[in-house]
């Protein structure tokens, strides 16, 4: 019963996040968390903090709005003081030059007492750095931009 209740909170913050509140997936997380999205390029890094996080999901919605995920699988193990996640959801958005970026994201996520403390996630990468460059070249300089950390961004 522990594992159904959890999977289908994990649907529930897909449809959050496809419905544009990427903010329920940040409430989610633990005072001290690791979110790391594999690859170099825009999207890429480690955060630690939900305002770096909050950062990251503001660059994801700015590069690829109204993106929609489709949870296809949801598998759960564990207990409350130690449960792991494992997802693969399809990602589906139009992008700016009129071509679709489509791709499977499979997340690997630790919970402790219903706070997430770790977020791994793997995509198909040179799918979307393609994804990313095409955005770049339709004049998009974020595209290409340095990922984003802990770090506090300079002032401009």
């Amino acid at each position: 019963m522990y594992h159904r209740i959890v999977a289908g909170k994990v649907r529930k913050v897909f449809a959050e996040i496809s419905a544009g509140n990427w903010e329920a997936m940040v409430a989610g997380m633990a005072p001290e968390f690791t979110y790391r999205f594999y690859g170099d390029h825009a999207l890429a890094g480690e955060r630690h903090t939900h305002e770096a996080l909050r950062r990251w999901w503001q660059r994801c919605f700015r590069l690829l709005p109204e993106t929609t995920f489709e949870v296809r699988d949801v598998l759960v193990a564990g207990w409350p003081w130690h449960t792991r996640v494992a997802t693969a959801v399809t990602v589906d958005v139009g992008l700016v030059d009129g071509t679709r970026y489509q791709n499977v994201v499979h997340q690997f996520v630790t919970m402790r007492w219903g706070k997430i403390t770790e977020v791994r996630t793997l995509e198909d990468t040179a799918v979307l750095e393609r994804a990313l460059d095409r955005l770049a070249a339709a004049g998009i300089e974020e595209a290409h931009a340095a990922p984003i950390t802990d770090e506090v961004p300079a002032a401009v």
